[in-house]
C-alpha cells in the first residue's frame, strides 16, 4: 500500500470548511501526484454539498467539472473524494460504502465528533474498506 502525503495546511483549511458548514456534511475532491514514493495531495477541492444534510452528502457536478479542468490545467491527478462526518467517527458509513463506485479513489473522511478532528483515508472495493496509510507533515516534519 502507498503512502498518502499531505500538507497540513490542507488538513487545517479542510477542517475550517467543514466547521463554517456545521450542521451539514461538508465535501469535495483531492487531487495531486503519484510516484514510486507514493501519493502527495496537492490541491483539496471545496464543493457544494446539494443534499444540505448533516448525515450525506452530494457533490454539486457543476462544481465536480470546475474542479477537474482545474486539476487538468495544473496536471493533477484526481485522486478521490472527502467529506465530513459532523457527528460520527471518522469510518466510512454504510451508505459510504454502498456508494463508493471508484476502486481506484481514495475516500477520506473528516470526523468532527470530537474536540481535535480526525481525518483517515480509505481504500473500497466490492463493499470491502481497508484503511490507507496517510500521513499528515508540515514543512519542518516530513516522512
Amino acid at each position: 500500500m502507498k503512502i498518502i502525503r499531505m500538507d497540513s495546511h490542507l488538513y487545517d483549511e479542510m477542517i475550517e470548511y467543514a466547521k463554517k458548514n456545521l450542521p451539514e456534511e461538508a465535501c469535495g475532491l483531492i487531487a495531486g501526484t503519484e510516484s514510486d514514493d507514493g501519493i502527495s495531495i496537492k490541491e483539496v477541492y471545496y464543493l457544494e454539498n446539494i443534499e444540505h444534510a448533516s448525515d450525506h452528502f452530494t457533490l454539486d457536478p457543476k462544481d465536480q467539472m470546475k474542479a477537474i479542468k482545474d486539476m487538468r490545467a495544473k496536471d493533477l491527478k484526481p485522486l478521490g473524494n472527502w467529506h465530513s462526518h459532523p457527528e460520527s467517527p471518522s469510518r466510512p458509513s454504510r451508505e459510504d460504502i454502498k456508494l463508493a463506485y471508484d476502486s481506484k479513489a481514495s475516500y477520506m473522511i473528516l470526523s468532527l465528533m470530537a474536540n481535535y478532528p480526525v481525518l483517515n483515508s480509505f481504500h473500497i472495493e466490492n463493499g470491502e474498506v481497508e484503511k490507507e496509510d496517510l500521513r499528515i507533515y508540515t514543512q519542518e516534519y516530513y516522512y
